[in-house]
């Protein structure tokens, strides 16, 4: 029992185990998963999975044996399929036994409880649906007639809620499905006596399940609910179909049942439409983060210490506004829009206010301490205007009169998504009467512009509806593994790069070039550069004389700070395809890389092209600077400045030119013009030089005590430009013995 005595870690290390030994059986690396099982099974409760385990090793030793010694076997295809199942298998009832006896968690309570109802039964194994301790109540139900929608406060309607949560509980936390979910799962569907809003909950069930405890049966239920077509239902089954089978992306084809079954149906385009619209969906998931991790933690630091101190003293690159045209390439436009019509899921913000970022996470996000969310199904309850919830308002004074409008409002907005659609229904009684009010003619205003959008985007995209639901749904999903309680119990399916195009499911769903092609400019259009690359690569392998491929793959690599890769692709686009923003790109390239030499070659070539462009001046500027030819740089900055006389901030680097020259009167000119606006610590600093060298050590002194107080720079960084600019002091006439002195002078008056 050694894997138990450390407690909350050794479950951790039990399912990092779990993990490790999936991903070596997806890589047919038998043995090493075996040796993982053997040491798992140390912290079971169970002898008989130990003494299965023995029993998978003995068969498998005799396949070695005989596959050595050249028997030939025309069923060992089989039975090794078979031995790598069935170490998945124990692998993941192993996991299960230890987690339910040593977790500690909320799920395994709720299973023990329902566990022990079950037992006062009489009946401890479920075999059949008669078995089941709710099957008088669920029979009972059955018998009622189909309109009946009783009372809340009747003992019919809180009979019913409770068999509503006994059978999602029993969906959610039964291991394995046998005949009696089978039959359960039929009544449910073909009954017509539990509504679309309490199907969609089972079905729910079914998904947590299956990412819980895999089981073929229970991926091929989802498929039967599905292709059932019930609204609201479908939608759901499909989506927690896809991300089961993300999710155990290394298990997918050793299931024949299952790849079959999704060929089957993959032959129908409504199918691999949808399948394209919940990957896409899943996707954007990713944006509701405020900002990427990765581009604070590792991109823009990478960037920072490539450039040149000089362009941060000088503030290069906001002399001009971005020029668009030296961002993405104008011709890409076509591309953008191009990619519109394979995925039609992707819509303007402004419509549905869900493509892309969940708008609603940071609002909504401390509105979930309600006791409703307490409850761990309500955290997936499909909203509908019937809802007890929504019944407390008609208590309410002010909102009592308008409770239908504002849940009919709800219920049809496509904006919010159900879990906040409670939140905020739940909130409302919390409001001042004025706030109520204001409500009510929102939502009033809301029904009439939501049926004119429902009738004119019906007409034009037929997977309106199902796209609606699957973002709600899929929303529903994130705030769950993000907010939830419960959330420390299951592995957050969204984390990480979400990238369900690389999974099997996918291959076997969409055309693989028509689908990435247009995943890879979804990526593009959405900065998602890392998964744009991936896809830009693999597509160029088809495309070797695809220019703009080319251009946008080296787009992406310079976006994630490999500038070599970055070179190298601009190159072969240029080969292929002259054009001046190509040629910039790599002027652009080889200025990040310190080859500035060859980087102003390009800038020229590209100013012969375009002697108009004022951003290739400033740019061929820029390399004349880093060159230190200031002469050749003032030139430049000139044709700028004599085209944007208003800009002070090409000031800078003319003053900065002046003085490095040893022009001090020219420069201080442009100093106390750029002093109309505001001046930076930088500008301070240069400025200080400026007077050392003009002989004014005292407001030099204070130039400089002036650029550490101003709090842009520290006092370690303020020494630390002073040393790298101590050269050039010298060489402009500056006597070296005064510097230290002029530094300590310095350090004393700041203190």
């Amino acid at each position: 029992m050694d894997q138990v005595t450390g407690g909350i870690m050794d479950i951790k290390k039990i399912i990092q185990q779990h993990k490790q030994l999936c991903s070596l059986i997806s890589e047919k690396r038998i043995k090493q998963s075996l040796d993982i099982l053997a040491d798992m099974i140390t912290g079971a409760t169970s002898g008989d999975l130990r003494d299965e385990y023995e029993d998978i090793v003995m068969t498998y030793r005799n396949m070695l044996t005989y596959t050595i010694e050249g028997v030939k076997d025309p069923e060992r295809e089989k039975v090794y399929l078979k031995l790598i199942q069935s170490i998945l298998g124990l692998s993941d009832r192993v996991r299960q036994d230890i987690l339910s006896h040593f977790s500690g968690w909320n799920t395994y309570w709720v299973k023990q409880q329902t566990e022990k109802e079950q037992k006062l039964t009489g009946k401890t194994i479920v075999e059949t649906v008669d078995d089941l301790m709710f099957k008088s109540e669920l029979d009972e139900w059955l018998k009622l007639s189909q309109e009946l929608i009783p009372n809340p406060e009747s003992a019919i309607a809180r009979k019913h809620k409770r068999l509503i949560k006994n059978i999602f509980n029993h969906l959610w936390l039964t291991d394995y499905y046998g005949e009696a979910e089978g039959s359960l799962i039929s009544i449910i569907l073909n009954s017509g006596k539990f509504r679309w809003y309490e199907t969609s909950l089972f079905t729910t069930a079914i998904t947590l399940s299956a990412l819980r405890t895999w089981q073929t049966e229970k991926l091929l239920f989802l498929t039967d609910i599905y292709q059932s077509g019930q609204d609201q239902v479908m939608e759901r089954a499909l989506a927690g179909l896809i991300l089961n089978l993300h999710y155990y992306n290394g298990r997918v084809l050793l299931y024949p049942q299952i790849t079959s079954r999704i060929r089957e149906m993959s032959a129908a385009t409504l199918f691999r439409e949808h399948c394209r619209i919940i990957v896409l969906q899943t996707i954007r998931s990713r944006e509701t983060e405020k900002l990427s991790r990765k581009l604070h933690d590792e991109i823009l630091p990478q960037v920072a210490k490539l450039r040149p101190r000089i362009e941060e003293k000088l503030d290069l690159d906001n002399i001009l506004p971005k020029d668009k045209n030296e961002e993405k390439n104008p011709d890409w436009s076509e591309m953008i829009t191009g990619s519109d019509e394979i995925f039609k899921t992707m819509e303007e913000l402004t419509k549905l206010q869900m493509e892309g970022a969940d708008v609603y996470m940071s609002a909504f996000a401390n509105l979930k301490h309600f006791d409703f969310f307490k409850d761990f199904q309500n955290w997936f309850v499909p909203f509908y205007p019937d809802h007890e919830v929504v019944d407390e308002i008609f208590r309410d004074d002010v909102l009592g009169p308008g409770t239908n409008e504002l849940a009919e409002a709800l219920y049809k907005t496509p904006f919010i998504c159900n879990s906040d659609k409670y939140s905020l229904v739940l909130n409302l009684k919390y409001l001042p009467s004025s706030q109520k009010n204001m409500m009510l003619k929102v939502f009033r205003m809301e029904i009439e512009g939501l049926q004119q959008l429902e009738d004119d985007e019906s007409i034009t995209d037929p997977t309106r509806k199902f796209r609606i639901n699957v973002t709600q749904y899929l929303q529903d999903f994130y705030r769950f593994f993000k907010l939830s309680p419960y959330k420390k119990e299951f592995e957050d399916i969204f984390t990480g790069k979400l990238d369900i195009y690389n999974s099997e499911f996918f291959r076997i769903t969409c055309n693989a070039q028509e689908a990435e092609a247009g995943l890879a400019d979804y990526f593009f259009s959405k900065d998602f550069y890392d998964d744009a690359l991936a896809l830009y690569l693999k597509q160029a392998k088809e495309k070797p004389d695809d220019a703009l491929l080319y251009e946008k793959t080296g787009y992406c690599c310079q976006e994630t700070g490999d500038y070599e890769s970055a070179l190298k692709y601009y190159m072969r686009a240029e080969m292929i395809d002259r054009k001046v923003w190509t040629i910039k790109k790599i002027g652009f390239c080889l200025r990040r890389l310190g080859r500035t030499n060859e980087a102003l070659d390009y800038y020229i070539e590209a100013g012969e092209m375009e002697p108009e462009n004022i951003h290739t001046a400033i740019m061929t500027a820029h390399c004349y600077l880093d060159l230190r030819e200031y002469e050749n740089a003032l030139k430049h900055y000139f044709i700028v400045e004599y085209k944007e006389p208003g800009n002070l901030r090409i000031l800078r680097p003319i003053a900065f030119c002046y003085f490095a020259l040893g022009r001090f009167d020219d420069s201080e000119k442009y100093y106390e013009r750029l002093s109309a606006g505001k001046l930076n610590a930088h500008d301070l600093i240069n400025m200080g030089h400026l007077a050392l060298c003009k002989g004014r050590k005292k407001d030099a002194i204070d130039l400089y005590r002036q650029s550490i107080i101003s709090g842009e720079i520290s006092r370690e960084k303020f020494m630390t430009i002073f040393t790298d600019d101590r050269q050039m002091l010298v060489s402009l006439g500056v006597n070296a013995d005064d510097l230290p002195i002029l530094l300590d002078y310095l350090l004393f008056i700041i203190g």
